[in-house]
């Protein structure tokens, strides 16, 4: 037979069996497989199956994470007088900072799955924790309060933790999750070591779609671990602030902002402008100086700051005078005015007027050999001999510095579907 004549056949022998078939003899897509029927008999049905790359992902997160529209991380609006980003090379992805959403809430982060970044660091606390030591693994503490993470990206001091021990936001990223007492892969007293989370994530089947879908393949690694969950905390940011619009309104940041009350202004003024000193270390005039350590517009603590008198250890007599750091003073209260979480690396406040209190007089401690000099003008400790008016318009102030979208936009709340 000829080479045409057999195409020929063939086409016809097609044509007959496409014919035989109707619009009808293919089903619908079931359990996302799809079955083509076939009414010619002895010809065995064709089953073709679809599969979905993202099913795991879909079954833990259900809507709270699309893979084919994830939520915007990466192109946040901020206010043009913002002009810190200390982002450096791991700049924020969609992408990694859905995985290190997913990371910041998961519980199997820590050895017995009973805590995650999540459990010391609340969104609707401004990323603190209201108890004084946050719990850890099996029966652990925190050593210190946990700090507030609200607009790390923009500050000045890129170090971390209240003695700045990390010196980056990725270093930070594991170190919780290799603390004994926190998460608990420490590696010491029996305990495994964080090798032994990369493989038990690794096994994870949402972790193998997540890390193909980012990294373009299964690999889990310290590292990636670190990128991910910097950019996450790094996305954390809050700019609705009646002090931002304010700011938005005016040229200069020490102009009166119309949107705010007088007492408001006065605070702001007092919060901006230096005091004078006498010999003996008392204000005679000017304000209180709080701008020369926590920087307007973002209010993040200045890098070269040292100690401000507060050396407490929490369960202690013992003295730290290494701490150093602060959060940004943001959302230190929620719009209402109602305080976030207590004060200071030892939680010792737990209202503002305990901490004006503290900077209206501070402790003349002898131990201390790291107090911010700022803090003792002409070599004596700092009496700013406030009035009752000044700290009601400081306090005043200070909560104008309060957002609230931080608090319940979903792209920073936990993905997981709750049971």
């Amino acid at each position: 037979m000829k080479k045409s004549n057999i195409i020929s056949l063939a086409t016809f022998v097609l044509s007959g069996l496409v014919a035989s078939c109707s619009k009808n003899d293919i089903s619908p897509l079931i359990n996302n497989t799809v079955i083509k029927k076939d009414t010619v008999v002895g010809i065995t049905p064709i089953i073709m199956t679809v599969i979905d790359p993202y099913s795991a992902i879909k079954l833990t997160f259900g809507n709270n994470i699309d893979p084919n529209a994830l939520l915007n991380y990466a192109n946040q609006v901020k206010p043009n007088y913002i002009t810190k980003d200390n982002t450096n090379v791991n700049s924020i992805t969609n992408s990694k900072a859905t995985l290190g959403r997913v990371l910041f809430y998961d519980k199997n982060l820590s050895i017995n799955n009973t805590i995650s970044c999540s459990s010391c660091h609340k969104q609707n606390f401004a990323f603190s924790d209201t108890a004084l030591i946050s719990s850890g693994v099996l029966g652990g503490l925190s050593v210190r309060h946990s700090m507030r993470l609200i607009n790390t990206r923009f500050a000045n001091e890129t170090k971390f933790f209240w003695n700045e021990r990390a010196t980056t936001l990725e270093q930070q990223a594991t170190m919780p999750i290799q603390d004994h007492l926190e998460m608990g892969y420490s590696g010491i007293n029996g305990r495994e070591s964080i090798s032994s989370l990369l493989s038990k994530l690794s096994k994870i089947n949402y972790y193998k779609e997540l890390f193909k879908f980012v990294y373009n393949d299964t690999i889990v690694t310290e590292v990636r671990l670190q990128e991910s969950l910097a950019q996450f905390i790094r996305s954390i940011q809050s700019f609705d602030s009646k002090y931002d619009i304010g700011r938005a309104q005016v040229n200069n940041a020490n102009d009166a902002f119309p949107n705010f009350s007088a007492i408001e202004n006065t605070g702001k003024q007092l919060f901006m402008t230096p005091p004078t000193f006498n010999a003996n270390g008392i204000r005679t005039t000017g304000g209180l100086g709080c701008n020369s350590c926590h920087n307007a517009p973002e209010f993040d603590i200045d890098p070269n700051s040292r100690n401000n008198g507060v050396i407490g250890v929490i369960g202690s007599n013992n003295i730290e005078l290494n701490n150093t750091r602060s959060p940004s003073l943001r959302d230190i209260t929620k719009a209402d005015g109602s305080i976030n979480s207590r004060m200071m690396h030892n939680g010792v406040f737990e209202n503002l007027n305990a901490v004006l209190a503290h900077y209206n007089n501070i402790p003349n401690n002898q131990r201390n050999t790291n107090i911010d000099p700022r803090l003792r003008p002409n070599n004596n400790t700092q009496q700013l001999n406030l009035t009752v008016a000044e700290s009601n318009a400081v306090i005043a102030f200070m909560k104008t510095l309060a957002g609230t979208a931080v608090y319940t936009d979903r792209k920073w709340a936990s993905p997981f579907i709750l049971p």
